[in-house]
């Protein structure tokens, strides 16, 4: 009888955690289009993430390479109902109709937090990308405004040394400075006054230099910025953002699976000050 009594303890006290325990955070994970192996970036992301913390990520794919693929969440505003957080990993960068732009904005308007990787800076721009924004009203800033920063290009490939300049932020606390293998750049037009930059990055390119006498010198010359930072979207809605991540090695890389995975925390206000997952969402 007493070993039927402490079971039925055990039992209660089983259900009673898993009543309390939280639910897997609900992860939408956006990928496709240009440029870039959305086909294993998405797996090696949702494999890294799931690993990490008590989350589930559910993927909106497709393979088409081009810069306006046929997104699955084009032209319904609703597409992250029921999901916590959405990762935006596509390159549409020719997708500029504002009815489109708003309807992915949409959910992030109301509040739905966003993390966004490498070329999603690149996308759903209305107007010269290279045009700093001015009027947060205008559709030109609609994005950016999202984002934080904006960005309109890159350079060639070539490593990246990153600097945490925030090492104190819930998403940096801990994490070491590291250099990537060769990978893209992208340029800081505007960096928003509600963006903070967690991360610097340095890469050094050599380009061509016409002499005075007409022949060609080749030169090393070096570019800094900001590489990862945050953001507070309508003043309410919390935004991660990394310009990182166009090689398959980067992606699958600890250190960015790290930072990425803290980044969506950080967005879902699930990560408490020494960069750990809050009670229920650690692995």
């Amino acid at each position: 009888m007493k070993l039927l009594a402490s079971l039925a303890l055990v039992f209660t006290a089983s259900l009673a955690f898993a009543a309390d325990a939280p639910k897997p955070l609900k992860v939408l994970l956006i990928t496709g289009g240009c440029c870039h192996d959305y086909a294993k970036q998405k797996d090696i992301l949702k494999a890294g993430i799931e690993s990490r913390i008590n989350a589930v990520v559910d993927q909106v794919h497709t393979d088409d390479k081009s810069t306006k693929p046929p997104l699955a969440i084009l032209g319904n505003p609703d597409y992250a109902k029921g999901y916590d957080v959405v990762i935006h990993d596509e390159c549409a960068a020719s997708i500029s109709e504002q009815a489109a732009v708003e309807g992915v904005l949409a959910p992030h308007r109301a509040g739905i937090p966003g993390v966004n990787l490498h070329c999603a800076m690149h996308c759903y721009r209305i107007g010269n990308a290279s045009e700093p924004v001015t009027d947060l009203a205008a559709p030109h800033a609609f994005w950016f405004e999202y984002l934080g920063l904006q960005s309109s290009g890159h350079g060639p490939q070539e490593p990246i040394a990153v600097t945490y300049v925030d090492k104190d932020h819930p998403v940096t606390k801990g994490l070491a400075d590291w250099t990537t293998i060769k990978e893209e750049h992208y340029n800081n037009i505007k960096i928003l006054d509600t963006a903070h930059p967690l991360a610097k990055g340095v890469q050094v390119v050599k380009k061509k230099v016409k002499q005075a006498d007409g022949s060609e010198k080749v030169e090393e010359q070096s570019n800094e910025f900001v590489d990862v930072w945050t953001n507070l979207y309508k003043g309410k809605t919390r935004v991660f953002s990394t310009t990182i991540g166009h090689n398959n090695d980067t992606v699958g890389d600890a250190k960015y699976l790290d930072l990425v995975t803290r980044g969506l925390l950080w967005a879902c206000d699930k990560i408490e000050a020494d960069g750990k997952p809050k009670a229920g969402y650690a692995k």
